[in-house]
Formats: C-alpha cells, structure tokens, sequence
C-alpha cells in the first residue's frame, strides 16, 4: 500500500493538507493557531486514528462487541533534540466483554497498527485499554 498527502502554504498562519476528497487545515503559525492542528498534535491524531482503526478491523474477526471507543493521547516533547519523548494513551471501550477478551483486543491493536508500530520504536510508548464504566442509573 502507498499513501499521498498534498499540503500547501495559505499564509503564515495555517497551511492545508489534502488527501482524496478530504482536507485538513494545519496549524503552521510560529505563534500557533487554535484553529488548527500542529504537527505534534496531528502525529498524536494519526495514532488515535490507527487504534480505532485497527480496533474496527479486528473486532469482526474476534466477534468483539462493543457500542463505542474514545482514545486519549498525550506526548510529551523533548526540546533538544526536538522529537517526542513520550507517548501515553488510553483506549476506553464501551463493551459487556471479559477482562481476557479487552486484553485480546488490545494486543491486537499493538500489534497490527501500522502507524502504532511506526511510533512504538521512535519513542517512549504506552498504554492502557480500559472498559468504560457503566452509567449509574441512580445519578439521574
């Protein structure tokens, strides 16, 4: 497989990336730009994006049900030299699986994503897949 992205300067405030029909405004202000994802915060996406990813491609295969998932990613930037020195995320699965079956899940997804496994050697990755606590009916 290959992937293409365009990416193009508007002004000294944002640029803006196309890749098929879609676009995705950069943050590419020295000063930043709230408006818009910086690098940083877009190479922290791509690994939200690949957990879920991966998470949606395995769950037919292991007959995994589940209602929803949210991932939470934070880096923490190294300045000199300037990389990302760690990652930590938490896959929080809204599911009436067993512990084993969240812990499947999870293996899966270090292992057979591939923007997960691009990050993993470059830096200092980990975390948690959780199941997302039930509502409590009485808090209504």
């Amino acid at each position: 497989m290959q992937f293409s992205v365009v990416a193009h300067r508007v002004d000294a405030h944002q640029s803006i990336a196309h890749c098929k029909q879609a676009a995705v405004t950069l943050d590419t202000d020295m000063a930043g730009n709230p408006e818009a994802f910086n690098p940083a915060e877009l190479l922290l996406a791509a690994l939200s994006a690949c957990i879920i990813k991966s998470i949606e491609r395995v769950t037919p295969i292991l007959k995994f049900g589940m209602r929803g998932v949210e991932v939470k990613v934070q880096g923490v930037r190294q300045d000199a030299p300037p990389k990302m020195e760690s990652v930590r995320y938490e896959i929080t699965v809204d599911t009436d699986e067993s512990d084993q079956r969240l812990k499947l899940l999870h293996e899966n997804v270090k292992k057979y994503g591939t923007v997960f496994n691009t990050i993993a050697p470059a830096t200092d990755l980990s975390g948690v897949l959780v199941r997302k606590a039930p509502l409590n009916e009485n808090a209504l």
